[in-house]
């Protein structure tokens, strides 16, 4: 599993993700860093099978109109701190990795009372 954490995703969840074994870059660290169009962002997570990690409602969009980026993780959670964002993710990560395991394409939604997801 790879994610790409988009810009505002914390360098604290980046490094939660090294630590679990996970391939895990941030926006930052490639292309434009923070300057970096979402288009391109897209097209950098597919051409290298990345899973862009998000809040920004834009990549939903893209995902379901232009099917880029073919993996998503969309937090929607609102202002939670980093430490209760990984833990849901230490809660899930078993479910989370089969998924990505298993699909191709898909949108996995973290919301404040469930996780969604979306195969294409």
């Amino acid at each position: 599993m790879k994610v790409l954490c988009d810009v505002h995703i914390s360098y604290k969840v980046v490094n939660f993700f090294k630590n679990t074994r996970i391939d895990a870059i941030h926006v930052n660290e490639i292309l434009d860093d923070s300057h970096t169009k979402d288009k391109d962002i897209c097209e950098f997570s597919d051409q290298h099978d990345y899973i862009v990690v998000t809040k920004d409602l834009d990549f939903r969009n893209s995902h379901f109109l232009s099917k880029t980026p073919k993996k998503l993780i969309k937090i929607g959670l609102g202002n939670i701190s980093n430490n209760q964002l990984i833990e849901i993710f230490t809660q899930n990560m078993d479910a989370i990795q089969k998924i990505c395991e298993q699909q191709e394409s898909f949108i996995l939604e973290i919301n404040t009372d469930s996780i969604i997801y979306f195969v294409r």
